[in-house]
């Protein structure tokens, strides 16, 4: 099996196009669908299907593809061998949450890509939960409590949370100063499934408790769940982290300090196992130290 078709049908998988392949690989389209038909010929299966509009793996493609990326990083992980040591090269793909994205990592990027000039970065940004191996990231962050998937993750530390309504919501509905001055208030229910019900979740007794509540609103994901508390629509409960401008500004109010919710974790999680390329060794510890500030520990 040839290395280059393999290094050929992993970048076509990735961008989803071979024309974007050819333009990067610097070969024309034709000779970059020849060794990928190569590669299914030789492996006597159909890899990617083929549409007018996007180029998809097929389900043994899918696997496929896992394999090979792995193998692919092993082989420039190989050849970095011999270059100097602060020479990160190579594309690295990761998915962060919105907020985090926005506030704190985007705003950084150009300090590590200074630093690394041969490095290219993807960047995903959603609430929802991706598939970090089908859909081919190095690296996703992860906010709240992680599902036994599988996979490797490193835990970065807990949120500082913060609870907050806007100056309209509170002069129609009142400034909620205990916890049975929540009734007849109203929540922003953040969701990513819209199968839970909306609650208010507060400390008692060394742990958390949940109040059912009312929501008119609900959202799935952190710009929407900000601005429907912002347009005075309910209460949020939500990462202090992106809150700085709109608590200056005078857009939102803290309410309650004593009763936030639980710290949410953060973590890294990657599918490389023990075998992780040093380039994303070396973009996970600079997301690490940059989320630092933002987290309690």
């Amino acid at each position: 099996m040839e290395l280059e078709n393999l290094r050929i049908f992993v970048k076509v998988a990735e961008l989803a196009s071979f024309s974007r392949a050819a333009e990067q690989l610097g070969m024309p389209k034709s000779r970059v669908s020849l060794h990928v038909k190569a590669l299914e010929t030789e492996l006597g299966s159909r890899l990617l299907q083929r549409t007018t509009r996007a180029v998809r793996p097929t389900p043994d493609g899918e696997q496929f593809f896992a394999r090979a990326k792995a193998l692919m990083d092993e082989a420039d992980e190989l050849a970095s061998m011999f270059h100097a040591t602060s020479t990160l090269r190579g594309r690295v793909r990761i998915d962060l949450p919105i907020t985090f994205a926005r506030n704190v990592i985007i705003p950084r990027l150009p300090e590590l890509l200074a630093q690394h000039p041969q490095l290219e970065l993807v960047v995903s940004t959603t609430d929802r939960r991706v598939d970090v191996v089908r859909d081919g990231f190095d690296c996703v962050m992860r906010i709240g409590t992680l599902a036994d998937s599988g996979l490797t993750a490193r835990r970065l530390g807990e949120l500082r949370m913060t609870n907050c309504a806007s100056p309209a919501y509170l002069r129609r509905h009142g400034t909620p100063r205990t916890l049975d001055d929540l009734e007849g208030h109203l929540l922003v229910h953040y969701s990513l499934t819209g199968g839970d019900e909306p609650s208010f979740e507060y400390p008692q007794q060394g742990g958390f408790r949940t109040e059912p509540m009312r929501a008119i609103v609900t959202v799935n994901n952190a710009d929407a769940y900000r601005a429907a508390c912002i347009a005075g629509l309910g209460i949020i409960q939500a990462p202090r982290v992106g809150m700085e401008e709109p608590f200056k500004s005078g857009q939102l109010v803290e309410i309650l300090p004593d009763l936030t919710c639980a710290p949410m974790p953060v973590s890294l999680v990657h599918g490389h196992g023990r075998s992780v390329p040093k380039r994303v060794r070396a973009v996970m510890s600079w997301l690490a130290q940059v989320m630092e500030p933002a987290l309690l520990g």
